[in-house]
C-alpha cells in the first residue's frame, strides 16, 4: 500500500532570509526613496516636483514661499495648474489641520497661493468630484475621506473668501500676468460665471449637507447659504467700485450685479449696495449711480423700488404719522437720497409714477413718510406732480377699485391724492380748480358716498371736504355735518393738503429719532446688581441704641433679669432658604455657582435672546419672555422701545437645544408682544410674513400668533401667562383695558363680540402645537355654522313644532346625539317668557375698539399684501406662499380674525367684501388639496356666520355682491359634488362642510331672489 503513495519527483529549495519589515527599516527606506531638498527653487516645476514628493513641514514652507513670492502661481499655465492641483487634493488633505490649528505664518502662505480664480475654480470641480463619488457609492458604508474632503475644501473656501476686498484681490492676483486683451476677457468671463452665477453657492450647499452627515462639517458656512452670499457678493462690488476702477474694472463690477441679481436674494444685494454706497459720503453716491445708470430699465425700476422699501423700512416707518421738526427732516433726507437716484431722467419719474397710482400701493402697509418724500421730489415738475392727482382721482372713484381693492391700499392712495393735490394747488391753485370742477371728481365724489363700505365712503367725504377747502369759498366749501369728519383721523387726513416737505441732504437721514430710553429705574437697580430673595435675608433686628455713659454721682439701681428667661423669645423664626437642586448634590464639583438669572429688563432678554450658544440664558429667555413683556406692556417704554428687535429675534429663533416646548415658549413670547402692543406689532408679524426671509414653519408660527393673539384680545381665551403677569391691583394695563370690550359697568356682556366661541379654549389647548392650536379652533368655528343647520333639518323631520316640544330632546338622545340642541320654537318661547318675567337693563354704551383694531391691525394687512400677489404674474409670485401647508393655515387664520371681529364691527362690509375676493382669487390654487379646500370652506363659514349675526344678515350681502353669491355657490356645489365623502375622514369634512355652505348660499338665494336677479339684470 505504500508502494501506492510514493512521490513521482521531489524539487528542494534554498532557505531564504526573513524580511526586516520593522518601523526602522521603512523609515529608512523611505528617506532613502525621497530626493533631497533643493537648496533653492528656480522654476515653478521644481516646486512642483518638490510637492509631489511628500515633502515635510520645511520643504513644504520652503515651495509655498516660492510660489508666493510675485505671485508666480496665479499666472493661468499648465504648470501652475499643476501645481494648485496637487496643493488641493494632497497638500490640503494632509498639512490643513496643523496650518489652521498653529502655524498662521504657514497658513497666509498656502492661502496666498490660492488667492486666484483658478484656485477657487479648482475647489469648486474637486467638491463636485467627491459629491459625485458620494452619490455613485449608493446607500452602503461611505468612504470617511469623502466628508474629510469636502470639510477641508469648504473650510478653505470660506478662508479664501472672507472680507470686503476678496473679490478685487482675487481678480488682481489673476490678471496680474494677463497681458492679451483677450486673455483678461476670458477671465473676466469666467470670474463673472464663477461668483453670480448661483454655481459656487449650489455646489457648497450640496458638500456642506453631505459633509454634516457625516459629521465632518458641523459649523454653518455663509458660502451655502444664498441670503449671506448675496451679502457677500454686494459688499464686495460696493468696496471694488468704490476704488475708482479702471473702466474694465467697473464694467466687470456692473457684470456682475446685473447677473447677481438673478440669484433670487436681490433685495439683500441692492441693500448692501445702499448702505456702502448710496447713503455714505464722499463719492460713495456717484459710484451707485456709476453702476446703475448702465442697467436695463426694468432692472433700474427694480433696484429703485427696492431704495423705496429700504428708506421706508430703514428710516420713515418708525416716524410714523407726527409732524415733529426732525420727522420732516428725516423726510427731507429721504426725499434727497430720491433726488439723487432720479435725477432728471424721465423714465426713472415715470417709476416713480407708476409707484404712486398703481396696484402695489404706494409702500403698501409702510407708514405716510416714503410717500410724503417721493412726492416731494416730483413736486419740482409740475406736469408729473399733475399726472399724480389725475391717476390718483381717477382711479380713487373707479366702482370696481371701491369694491374689490384692500383698505390699506385705499389708504395709501388716498394720501397720495391729498398731498399731490396740495402741491398742485400750491403751484397752480387754477389747476386744481379746473380738476375739481370736471366730472371725474363729481363721479369720484358720488361714487365713494354711494359705497357700502363705511371706510370707503369716509376717505371720499374727507377728500371731498379737504378738496374743497382749497378751492372752494368758505360759504360754497363743502361740509358733511357728520360726526365722522369730526374725529383725529379724519381731521388729519384733511390737514395733508397743507404738508409741504423740501429736499434736504443725504446726511439728514443720520439724524433719525432716538428711541426713548429706558426708565431711570432700571439702570439703577441694574448698577447696584442684584438683591437677595426674601427669604434668604438675614433675620432683621431692631437697631440698637447707643449706650449711654455710667453715672458718676448719685444712686446706681441695677436691675437683674431672671436667668431662666431667653434672650431668643422676641426673636421670630424664619423659614430655611430653598436651595438649588444642584447644592444637595454629593460631588460640590458638580455644582454650578455660574448659572444665569431671570432677566428682570427688557434689554437683559435681548442679550439672553442674542447669546444662542448658552443653553441656560437660552431657556431662561424663552421661559421669562412671556410673563416679562405682559408685565412690561404699560411699565414705561421698554416694550415699545425694543419691540421690533425682540419680535425680530423670537421669529428667527433655532432650537439649537432641542428644548422641551421651545415652540410653545416662542410662540407665547410673541403673542405677549402682539398683545402689549397690537396696534405696532399686528401689522409689523403681517408684514413679517411675506417680506420676511424664514421658513415655512417661521411663517406658520406668525399666523399663529396673529390668529392667537387677536381672539385674546377679542377676549374668546387668555393666555396662561396673563395671570403670571398680572399686576398687584390685579388689573390689565390702562392700554389693553381700553381695548378690551367687556369694562365696568357692562354686566349682560351687550357689548361684546356677539358671537361666542364655541368652546373653551383652555391652558392645554395653548399649549399645542401651532398647526393644531388652530385647527382646534377652526374645527370649532365649522361644528358652530353646522350646528344650527343640524338642527333645522332635525326639526324639519320630526314633524310640526306644537308636537315635539317635550319630546325632541328624548328623540334626539335616542338617536345618539351627544349635544342636545333645542328647536327654534322652543328657544323663541324661552326667550319671551324671559323678557316678561325679568326687565333687561339698561347698557351704557362702549365703542367696539378691538374690532376695530382686529380689522385694520391684524386682517387689513394680511388681505391687502395677499390679493397683491394674486395679481402679480405667474413667475414673480412668492412660491412658499401658495405651499400646501402654509396655506390653509394662513385661510383659517383669516376665519379667525373675522369670527374674533365679529358681526358688531363698523368695518365688516369692507372686511367681508376683502376675503370674499381673495377667496374667489385662491380657488383655484386649493383645486386637488382636500387640506386647502377644507380651510377654504372654513373660511367661507366664519363669513356667512358672522354677516347672518349682523344687522342686516345674508340680505345685505345679496345685495351688495350677488356676483360673489353666484359665483360662490357654483364652486361650493362642484365641490360637494366631486367629493366622495365617504370614508370617515378629511374627505367626509370637506363634503359635510361644502353641504352646509351650500344650503346657507342657496336658502338666501331663494329667499333674496329678487334682489339678486334685479342687479345681475340691471
Amino acid at each position: 500500500m505504500e508502494d501506492l503513495l510514493t512521490p513521482v519527483s521531489q524539487t528542494y529549495f534554498k532557505p531564504r532570509h526573513q524580511e526586516d519589515l520593522s518601523i526602522s527599516k521603512l523609515s529608512r527606506d523611505r528617506e532613502l526613496v525621497r530626493p533631497a531638498r533643493p537648496a533653492n527653487l528656480t522654476s515653478i516645476q521644481d516646486a512642483l516636483e518638490l510637492l509631489k514628493s511628500q515633502p515635510d513641514y520645511d520643504a513644504l514652507i520652503l515651495a509655498l514661499k516660492f510660489l508666493a513670492e510675485d505671485d508666480r502661481i496665479s499666472n493661468p499655465t499648465p504648470e501652475s495648474a499643476q501645481v494648485i492641483q496637487v496643493l488641493i487634493s494632497d497638500i490640503l488633505l494632509n498639512y490643513w489641520p496643523l496650518l489652521k490649528d498653529g502655524d498662521p505664518e504657514g497658513l497666509d502662505l498656502l492661502l496666498s497661493c490660492l488667492r486666484n480664480i483658478t484656485a477657487v475654480n479648482a475647489l469648486i470641480t474637486r467638491m463636485k468630484t467627491l459629491i459625485q463619488e458620494s452619490k455613485t457609492t449608493g446607500k452602503g458604508a461611505k468612504r470617511p475621506d469623502i466628508a474629510l474632503g469636502l470639510g477641508i475644501a469648504l473650510q478653505v473656501l470660506t478662508s479664501l473668501l472672507e472680507g470686503h476686498e476678496s473679490l478685487r484681490k482675487l481678480w488682481s492676483s489673476t490678471c496680474v500676468h494677463l497681458d492679451s486683451p483677450m486673455k483678461q476677457k476670458a477671465m473676466a468671463h469666467e470670474l463673472v460665471t464663477l461668483f453670480s452665477g448661483g454655481k459656487l453657492v449650489s455646489v457648497t450647499a450640496e458638500g456642506l449637507a453631505m459633509a454634516r452627515e457625516s459629521g465632518a462639517e458641523k459649523e454653518d458656512r455663509w458660502v451655502a447659504d444664498g441670503r449671506r452670499y448675496s451679502v457677500w457678493l454686494g459688499s464686495n462690488v460696493a468696496a471694488w467700485i468704490s476704488g475708482n476702477p479702471s473702466t474694465n474694472q467697473d464694467k466687470l463690477c456692473y457684470d456682475i450685479f446685473v447677473r447677481a441679481l438673478r440669484l433670487g436674494y436681490s433685495e439683500h444685494l441692492i441693500k448692501q449696495l445702499i448702505e456702502r454706497l448710496l447713503l455714505s459720503s464722499g463719492h460713495g453716491a456717484d459710484s451707485f449711480m456709476r453702476l446703475v445708470g448702465n442697467i436695463s430699465q426694468l432692472e433700474q425700476k427694480r433696484i429703485l423700488y427696492a431704495v423705496l422699501k429700504y428708506l421706508a423700512e430703514t428710516f420713515l416707518n418708525k416716524l410714523g404719522s407726527t409732524d415733529s421738526p426732525e420727522s420732516r427732516r428725516v423726510i427731507s433726507g429721504a426725499a434727497a437720497v430720491i433726488e439723487k437716484l432720479v435725477g432728471s431722467e424721465e423714465s426713472r419719474k415715470n417709476h416713480l409714477i407708476v409707484w404712486l397710482t398703481g396696484s402695489t400701493g404706494a409702500g403698501l402697509g409702510d407708514a405716510i413718510g416714503i410717500r410724503r418724500a417721493v412726492l416731494a421730489v416730483l413736486a419740482r415738475d409740475k406736469d408729473s406732480i399733475g399726472t399724480v392727482l389725475e391717476k390718483s382721482l381717477n382711479q380713487f372713484g373707479d366702482q370696481l377699485y371701491i369694491r374689490h381693492s384692500p383698505v390699506l391700499q385705499q389708504e395709501a392712495h388716498a394720501q397720495v391724492l391729498l398731498l399731490s393735490a396740495g402741491y398742485v394747488y400750491r403751484s397752480s391753485p387754477l389747476r386744481l380748480r379746473m380738476l375739481m370742477r370736471s366730472g371725474s371728481y363729481l363721479h369720484t365724489i358720488s361714487n365713494r358716498l354711494d359705497a357700502s363700505q363705511s371706510r370707503a365712503k369716509f376717505l371720499g367725504m374727507a377728500i371731498g371736504e379737504a378738496l374743497s377747502a382749497l378751492s372752494d369759498s368758505s360759504q360754497n366749501k363743502l361740509d358733511f355735518q357728520m360726526e365722522e369728519m369730526d374725529t383725529r383721523e379724519a381731521i388729519w387726513y384733511k390737514s395733508l393738503t397743507n404738508t409741504s416737505d423740501d429736499i434736504g441732504t443725504i446726511e439728514d437721514l443720520g439724524r433719525t429719532p432716538t428711541p426713548e430710553p429706558e426708565d431711570a429705574g432700571a439702570h439703577t437697580s441694574k448698577a447696584t446688581g442684584p438683591k437677595a430673595p426674601p427669604s434668604a435675608a438675614p433675620p432683621k433686628r431692631a437697631a440698637a441704641k447707643k449706650a449711654a455713659p455710667p453715672r458718676t454721682t448719685g444712686f446706681i439701681i441695677e436691675e437683674i433679669e431672671d436667668s431662666d428667661e431667653s434672650d431668643e423669645d422676641d426673636i421670630i423664626p424664619y423659614p430655611k432658604p430653598s436651595s438649588d437642586p444642584e447644592d444637595s448634590d454629593d460631588d460640590p464639583t458638580l455644582i454650578r455657582r455660574d448659572k444665569p438669572k431671570a432677566p428682570v429688563y427688557i434689554r437683559d432678554l435681548i442679550s439672553y435672546f442674542r447669546d444662542s450658544e448658552n443653553y441656560d440664558k437660552q431657556k431662561l429667555a424663552l421661559a421669562t419672555a412671556p410673563s416679562l413683556i405682559r408685565r412690561k406692556a404699560s411699565f414705561g417704554t421698554e416694550v415699545s422701545s425694543h419691540a421690533d428687535e425682540l419680535a425680530s429675534l423670537l421669529v428667527g429663533l433655532q432650537d439649537k437645544f432641542d428644548m422641551e416646548g421651545f415652540s410653545q415658549l416662542r410662540i407665547q413670547g410673541m403673542i405677549a408682544l402682539v398683545v402689549a402692543q397690537p396696534d405696532i406689532m399686528a401689522p409689523w408679524f403681517a408684514k413679517t410674513f411675506f417680506d420676511g426671509d424664514y421658513s415655512i414653519a417661521q411663517r406658520a408660527s406668525i399666523l399663529v400668533v396673529l390668529g392667537l393673539s387677536a381672539r385674546e384680545l377679542a377676549g374668546f381665551e387668555t393666555s396662561e401667562y396673563a395671570s403670571a403677569a398680572a399686576f398687584p391691583s390685579k388689573r390689565l394695563p390702562e392700554r389693553l383695558e381700553k381695548l378690551y370690550i367687556g369694562s365696568s359697568g357692562d354686566t349682560s356682556g351687550e357689548n361684546r363680540l356677539l358671537s361666542s366661541p364655541s368652546s373653551s379654549y383652555t391652558g392645554s389647548e395653548l399649549k399645542a402645537l401651532p398647526a393644531t392650536a388652530l385647527d382646534t379652533i377652526a374645527q370649532d368655528l365649522a361644528a358652530s355654522f353646522l350646528a344650527p343647520l343640524a338642527a333645522g333639518a332635525a326639526d324639519a323631520a320630526t314633524g310640526p313644532d306644537a308636537l315635539k316640544l317635550s319630546t325632541f330632546t328624548s328623540r334626539l338622545a335616542a338617536v345618539g346625539n351627544t349635544k342636545v340642541v333645542s328647536s327654534p320654537t322652543a328657544t323663541k318661547a324661552k326667550a319671551k317668557t324671559k323678557a316678561e318675567t325679568k326687565t333687561r337693563p339698561r347698557i351704557r354704551s362702549i365703542p367696539n375698539k378691538t374690532a376695530a383694531l382686529i380689522a385694520s391691525g391684524f386682517f387689513a394687512p394680511l388681505t391687502a399684501r395677499f390679493q397683491h400677489v394674486l395679481r402679480t404674474p405667474a413667475q414673480r409670485r412668492h412660491a412658499v406662499l401658495f405651499n400646501p401647508h402654509l396655506l390653509p393655515l394662513y385661510l383659517k387664520t383669516l376665519a379667525l380674525l373675522v369670527h374674533a371681529a365679529g358681526p358688531a364691527t363698523l368695518s365688516l362690509p369692507q372686511m367681508t367684501a376683502e376675503l370674499w375676493d381673495l377667496l374667489l382669487g385662491v380657488r383655484g390654487h386649493v383645486a386637488g388639496d382636500l387640506t386647502s379646500t377644507h380651510a377654504l370652506l372654513v373660511a367661507l363659514a366664519a363669513l356667512l356666520e358672522v354677516n347672518d349675526a349682523s344687522g342686516g344678515g345674508l340680505r345685505r350681502l345679496c345685495e351688495e355682491m350677488p356676483r360673489e353669491f353666484v359665483e360662490t355657490q357654483e364652486w361650493v356645489g362642484a365641490v360637494f359634488n366631486g367629493t366622495r365623502g365617504e370614508d370617515r375622514g378629511e374627505e367626509n369634512d370637506v363634503k359635510m362642510l361644502a353641504a352646509g355652505v351650500l344650503v346657507t348660499l342657496r336658502e338666501a338665494m331663494e329667499k333674496y331672489r329678487a334682489l339678486l336677479m334685479g342687479d345681475l339684470i340691471g
